[in-house]
């Protein structure tokens, strides 16, 4: 569906079972920020050469196997049973979404507060850093158990127990066997790090050690610098301005102090939900929901984030950075996460066009220029990034040095002719009928499951969500796709970044 492309990145961090420590010096927050970029451009790694001469083809004739092809014409449409979702409260009011599945002896938890990074400035006014070092430190030591007997618990139970922070929230996700003998100690092990961290001083002191290099290796990388410069002049002071993992200048003022006052204001009941994926029956997902939130205070919902201020003028921003290669970043301030029918249907005819015009396959009309007709990149690609507040569209590609200003100008020309005279009626059903066709794969394994019962629990979406996807596909027209378009996008106030060598903006005219 359209929204897994906004929700993939998260259910990758809960869904990976091979994942099963996370790299403790940058959070996966930073991998999400890194994530949002296209890929450097390299060269594609072509197969053997086939030095046979290449036969002569009649581009008229028609294909000659398709028409032993039978099954094409008895095929029927798509039939799409989505998961059978249930849903309860625990004693201490936490939601909880569950779906049942038997195919694997599996179960995925995810227990998600409304407690991201954009929470660290009512700890400490500029404690950037405070959420993901939590989430760091939840598996590090328990007043039971202290940081090595608790990864040998892990390590021993074959079980993937991992904790994140991300700009709005903070994800406390397990897999584990569903049999009693591991999934029992597994749950007291996920209780454990959330109820009773230690936060140990000397731990705490390695971690920020051990960021501070990976901060200082940042500098280094210019899809990097690219992101954060793009977050700090599209939100301003708004909470998601800052990196999630923090700054060199924030990192060394985390005290422990600041981590427990985090943990008792926002990893509450009230502030909860959890979703729940895989062999068990009802009442057994009902028992362990009580386990997992029993010892949690109940607390008080967080605040709700103030909306960002868009921007009203175009901006350029460059950092030189010694590499062949240019970086570019731009775009706008885009949409909230949809809760009602009508948002919902908006934010789907967005979707659509701009898979069109943006999406990452070589059908998209930005790839098939800039990058085929042009040759100027490997890759681009954009998208939207609903959050509990307005959250970004950006554009992403890298291209060589002398040819960025042109990537950039050409780029902006697909967009806004895409604007103007609107993407096509044959380009639309190519789409929403790839959009149907590939929904089901987002519901094809258990953590895939899960991660989209949690991205519905956090943001209080009904669910019937999943059921209504592919009638609010159908519900799409070729006009309000356009209309959506023009309503959204704004190039001519896009904020651009670019990290490279040259700069595109100097002595160089902009192309109208």
């Amino acid at each position: 569906m359209i929204q897994n492309k906004y929700d993939s990145q998260v259910r990758q961090k809960i869904s990976s079972a091979s994942s099963l420590k996370k790299w403790s010096y940058l959070s996966s927050s930073l991998v999400l920020a890194l994530g949002i970029l296209t890929t450097t451009a390299q060269a594609e790694t072509t197969g053997a050469e086939d030095y046979r001469a290449p036969a002569v083809v009649d581009a008229s004739a028609p294909i000659a196997a398709l028409s032993k092809l039978t099954s094409i014409d008895n095929a029927e449409p798509l039939k799409v049973t989505v998961p059978t979702i249930q849903q309860f409260k625990t004693k201490a009011g936490v939601p909880v979404k569950f779906v049942k599945t038997t195919a694997l002896p599996i179960v995925d938890i995810d227990l998600r507060f409304n407690a991201g990074s954009a929470r660290d400035g009512s700890i400490n006014k500029d404690g950037f850093g405070i959420a993901n070092m939590t989430a760091t430190m939840l598996g590090q030591g328990t007043t039971s158990l202290d940081e090595n007997a608790f990864t040998r618990a892990v390590e021993t139970l074959g079980i993937n127990l991992s904790s994140s922070a991300y700009k709005d929230m903070f994800i406390v996700s397990l897999r584990s066997l569903s049999d009693d003998e591991h999934l029992l100690p597994a749950v007291d092990l996920m209780t454990q790090m959330v109820s009773e961290p230690t936060f140990n001083d000397d731990v705490l002191v390695r971690n920020k050690a051990r960021l501070l290099v990976g901060l200082q290796q940042q500098k280094q990388d210019p899809n990097s610098l690219a992101s954060i410069a793009f977050n700090n002049a599209l939100y301003g002071n708004h909470p998601y301005a800052h990196p999630s993992v923090g700054t060199l200048e924030s990192v060394p003022t985390i005290q422990k102090q600041q981590l427990l006052d985090f943990k008792h204001r926002y990893l509450v009941a009230a502030n909860a939900s959890i979703a729940m994926t895989g062999n068990l029956t009802l009442v057994q997902a009902k028992r362990l929901a009580e386990e997992i939130t029993t010892k949690l205070p109940t607390g008080q919902a967080a605040a709700e984030l103030p909306e960002p201020t868009p921007l009203t003028t175009a901006q350029h921003i460059h950092i030189p950075f010694p590499s062949t290669q240019t970086t570019v970043l731009m775009g706008q301030l885009g949409s909230k996460r949809a809760i009602d029918a009508v948002a919902q249907q908006q934010q789907t005819n967005f979707a659509v066009g701009n898979e069109i015009m943006a999406g990452s396959d070589f059908n998209a009309r930005l790839m098939t220029e800039v990058r085929q007709n042009l040759g100027y990149t490997y890759g681009i690609s954009g998208s939207m990034s609903p959050m509990l507040a307005r959250g970004p569209y950006q554009i992403g590609f890298s291209t060589r040095n002398d040819k960025a200003r042109a990537a950039i100008d050409a780029s902006l020309g697909v967009i806004n002719k895409t604007l103007e005279k609107g993407v096509t009626q044959d380009e639309m059903r190519l789409t929403t009928d790839n959009l149907k066709n590939s929904f089901p794969m987002g519901f094809a394994s258990n953590a895939g499951i899960n991660g989209l019962l949690g991205m519905m629990n956090f943001y209080q979406l009904p669910n019937n969500y999943l059921a209504d996807y592919t009638n609010r596909i159908d519900q799409v027209t070729l006009v309000e796709v356009n209309q959506t378009m023009r309503d959204t996008l704004k190039p001519d106030d896009f904020l651009i970044v670019t990290v490279g060598q040259d700069d595109p903006w100097k002595d160089k005219p902009v192309n109208k």
